[in-house]
């Protein structure tokens, strides 16, 4: 069996890992580097495989063909629905002949970006619900399991392939949400069954892996939300809320505090359109009533002019929270749209910012020019999706691994995951692998 890390072992995004066993290979994931394209101005936006792959914006997945591997996919699974994920999928999945699989959500945000970027995905799409399994068939069949894990956003899942020779765990993104908000708890008890059958091989998101904490509940973020719409003074002012647009949970609790407010909740953006538009095609958006959706130039104009008339009736969210240029937010900042803001007027960040350069510096300019109208702004009003140290503790010894592979950053974040493999009694280069992007781990 071997390993090859394709993306995702060398910075945060482009997630891609290939599983070779025997005369097969399957792929899991397939995700673009975002920092590539945020700030690329609209009308230069790349649309085409060749333009995104000199931006650098998806993994080197022609490294199979450089090793003759491609013939031999059988299968892309796909973990969950973020664009460092999925988003590669409208301009590389052509070159297999292999279906895509993953969960009803995620096939939806699947089949809507390639929509929305005219484009036309030829593979097969097969949605497979959570703790539901596919059968893969190549030289041998493969039973693959799509385990319900909590993450930022909803049915994301831990995929497990059974192989001869012990089962694969592919675990990014994850994080152990004993009380999720929207959604069931992880799948301890499956991947407890696992752990006694055998697990060959544990490959997982070690972005936080350097923090010493357990990653707060959900239910943490929505009482922080709940702190700042009910216990600060927001009569008459207007309400702006911010954070990921995949984010149902998140999106949910936003919906159900501003209509205790009284206020009417307007969502603004295509981003938003997009995740709340996938959700409810497939029967996961039950605050869709709520609220409206507001996306082309001509329509959010329209509607924030009647809201710049009496701000303290709307709850507006929006896009905007890494103060990516072009977004919602940032043209607000800037009085390029027509809602003027002014003094005490709240600006809620329910994220957090990302740490990549590009993401810091927006930020900070985002910050300095909302700052300039002398509004409130409430930071980090947040809970992380991805598991801190002491989770990837848990899901270790949880799943008990014969192989750790620390994945999803750079060499320093994937370094402390392997680090703390150590500790559990792993050896490194033996039982516990360091890689970056291109290389071949032999199990």
């Amino acid at each position: 069996m071997k390993i090859h890390t394709i993306g995702g072992y060398s910075e945060v995004g482009k997630n891609m890992t290939a599983l070779e066993t025997g005369d097969d290979v399957i792929l899991f994931d397939s995700g673009l580097f975002l920092p590539a394209i945020v700030g690329v101005a609209e009308r230069e936006k790349a649309t085409t495989e060749k333009a995104m792959r000199n931006l650098g914006a998806l993994p080197d997945d022609l490294y199979l063909e450089r090793r003759g591997l491609r013939s031999k996919v059988r299968a892309l699974l796909i973990s969950h629905a973020h664009l460092d994920h999925v988003g590669g999928l409208q301009y590389n999945a052509y070159r297999y002949n292999a279906d895509i699989v993953g969960t009803p959500f995620t096939m939806e945000i699947l089949k809507i970006l390639a929509a929305d970027s005219g484009m036309r995905i030829r593979n097969r799409i097969v949605s497979v619900n959570p703790n539901s399994s596919y059968m893969v068939k190549g030289k041998k069949k493969y039973k693959v399991e799509f385990i319900n894990m909590t993450h930022s956003t909803i049915q994301s899942t831990i995929i497990a392939v059974h192989t001869p020779e012990g089962v694969v765990l592919y675990a990014n993104d994850y994080k152990l949400d004993n009380s999720p908000v929207f959604g069931d708890k992880p799948n301890y008890k499956r991947l407890k069954e696992l752990s006694k059958e055998g697990v060959k091989a544990l490959v997982v998101d070690c972005l936080y892996a350097s923090d010493d904490r357990k990653t707060p509940s959900e239910k943490i973020a929505r009482g922080l939300l709940e702190d700042v719409f009910f216990t600060t003074d927001n009569r008459n002012k207007g309400m702006i809320v911010t954070t990921f647009s995949s984010h149902i949970a998140r999106l949910k609790t936003i919906t159900e505090f501003g209509k205790r407010l009284g206020r009417e909740v307007v969502f603004l953006g295509r981003s938003l359109n997009k995740y709340i538009t996938a959700a409810n095609n497939v029967g996961k958006c039950p605050f869709m009533k709520d609220v409206r959706i507001f996306t082309f130039r001509n329509q959010l104009e329209k509607a924030l002019k009647r809201i710049n008339k009496e701000k303290g009736k709307y709850l507006i969210a929006c896009t905007g929270h890494q103060g990516e240029p072009g977004s919602i937010l940032e043209r607000i900042s800037r009085n390029q749209l027509p809602l003027r803001l002014s003094h005490d007027d709240h600006i809620i960040f329910s994220s957090k910012t990302i740490p990549t350069p590009i993401n810091e510096l927006n930020r900070e300019q985002l910050e300095r020019k909302l700052k300039k109208f002398k509004v409130r702004i409430f930071d980090n009003v947040h809970v992380s999706g991805h598991g801190g140290r002491e989770d990837l503790r848990e899901l270790i010894r949880l799943t008990n691994p014969e192989h750790v592979i620390p994945s999803h950053g750079d060499l320093k974040k994937t370094t402390a995951g392997a680090k703390l493999a150590e500790e559990l009694g792993y050896k490194m280069n033996k039982t516990v692998h360091l890689a970056q992007n291109g290389q071949c781990i032999n199990l």
